[in-house]
């Protein structure tokens, strides 16, 4: 427990290290680390000038006695300058090897710049890398130590460049300007750099232990649900994400958790998504705030379940039913069959529909008659819409209730959860964290109003629900 509360308490220390250096990059260094103690690339999209190279270079003096590999690559560049050039020696021997010390075969951090300029003569291998970490050099297939790549463009690869597979391999994606804040742009005017090293690194060994506990760590049922959902709602909008991906996304939640000091992958971990699910820049944002919101209550659209309370209640003015289901009756009727007795329209017409076959009978009046006929001799006057609508309107009110209920119980249940997990998650920005919480505000708001809006309704129909 011990070893495991240092190795967050240095990934804490190497974050603040970096954000005192690099300002308003805090997502972009979390998913850097993340990235590598996750095993996954990360592909920084942006405009010249925004640090993205000098960013994947000082993350890689983080890791203990990790080599770094730089490499700008452009359309003309051959497998040579990658992978190592050819072996002579080798070539005497008939034997096709090459020299990878020094290259991308030796490397456990890489930064390839201008990474959609590479072309087919070194895609092959560069997918292989990637993915299977495994080079193919000569007869021998070598494991590579890569922990993770550093891809950097100014844009996106065109969909005619057969670049997708590539594309698909940057688990992280972060769209990266220039800095917005006029008083960090003035900090970094003013401040310095050069010769920057983090003040605690994190080993390998460090690395592994951390992805050794994340395989043996459960996920919570709420997250799995959440992101079935999300994957339904990327769907609807046209958005198509690889298995591939999901597989991996999960994967790294575990690695959060695990690093974290958690004991399962919980609701909070859920913002990471963000930077793993959209395809193309327009998308961050929509993406960004569904997966906060499924961060609280599981997602439940408080705004949605308003809108169905307002369009239930228009509804269920305009309905007339057959007979008021409040209503008292004038005198208690009585069942022959089992002696129960009713005071209510509702309580009457609801064993009867139950038990279909009973009779029921009044104190002035011991005849027996079925419900409806027994309504009649008391002088109860039916309206001409059939009692079946008002049952299909109570269904539809038992739904609203039935999310309304997980909607509050849900929000009751995380009050404190919530804030302390969110404020205890290293992976987390504190964009985020302020946003998911006023989004909790928000929602219990927005329950208050539902709740008063239904107890309304209630009160409107007089409505009584007996089990």
């Amino acid at each position: 427990m011990k070893y495991a509360m240092a190795i967050r308490e240095n990934l804490s220390a190497i974050q603040s290290s970096f954000q005192s250096i690099f300002k308003e990059r805090d997502d972009e260094i979390r998913g850097a680390l993340l990235g590598i103690v996750s095993g996954e690339h990360v592909l920084f999209l942006g405009p010249p000038g925004t640090a993205k190279t000098y960013l994947a270079y000082t993350i890689c003096k983080s890791i203990e006695g990790g080599t770094f590999y730089y490499y700008l690559l452009t359309r003309f560049t051959t497998p040579d300058e990658i992978f190592g050039p050819l072996s002579l020696k080798a070539l005497e021997q008939d034997e096709f090897r090459r020299n990878i010390d020094g290259y991308l075969p030796t490397a456990h951090i890489a930064l390839l710049d201008e990474i959609f300029k590479a072309n087919s003569s070194i895609l092959n291998s560069l997918l292989t890398i990637l993915n299977e970490r495994k080079f193919h050099n000569g007869k021998n297939i070598l494991d590579v130590p890569l922990l993770s790549v550093f891809g950097a463009s100014n844009e996106l690869p065109e969909e005619d460049e057969n670049l997708e597979a590539l594309y698909d391999r940057f688990l992280f994606r972060y769209s990266i300007d220039y800095i917005q804040d006029e008083k960090n742009f003035f900090e970094y005017l003013t401040g310095s750099s050069d010769g920057f090293t983090p003040s605690t690194t994190l080993s390998v060994q460090d690395i592994n232990a951390i992805r050794k506990k994340a395989q043996e760590l459960p996920v919570d049922p709420d997250v799995l649900d959440s992101i079935l959902a999300l994957r339904k709602e990327l769907w609807s909008m046209d958005i198509h994400i690889s298995d591939r991906r999901w597989k991996k996304i999960l994967h790294v939640l575990k690695v959060a958790a695990a690093a974290n000091g958690d004991a399962s992958v919980n609701r909070t971990m859920l913002p990471l998504l963000q930077h793993m699910l959209w395809i193309v820049p327009d998308q961050r944002e929509q993406i960004r705030k569904r997966i906060l919101d499924v961060a609280v209550s599981g997602g439940i659209d408080t705004y949605q379940l308003g809108g169905e309370v307002s369009d239930f209640d228009k509804i269920s003015r305009s309905v007339q039913y057959s007979y008021d289901p409040g209503q008292k009756l004038p005198q208690v009727v009585t069942c022959k069959n089992c002696n129960d007795t009713f005071g209510t329209v509702w309580d009457l017409i609801s064993h009867s529909e139950k038990n279909p076959s009973h009779k029921y009978y009044t104190n002035s009046n011991w005849q027996t008659y079925n419900a409806t006929d027994t309504l009649r001799s008391l002088g109860m006057k039916p309206n001409t819409i059939d009692h079946s609508k008002y049952k299909m309107l109570i269904r539809e009110y038992n739904e609203i209730l039935e999310k309304k209920n997980r909607l509050k119980q849900s929000l009751d249940s995380e009050t404190e959860d919530l804030k302390n997990h969110l404020n205890q998650n290293i992976w987390i920005s504190r964009r985020d964290v302020d946003e998911i919480l006023l989004r909790y505000e928000e929602k219990i708001r927005d329950l208050y109003t539902i709740e008063e809006k239904m107890a309304n309704i209630e009160k409107s129909i007089e409505y009584r629900h007996k089990s």
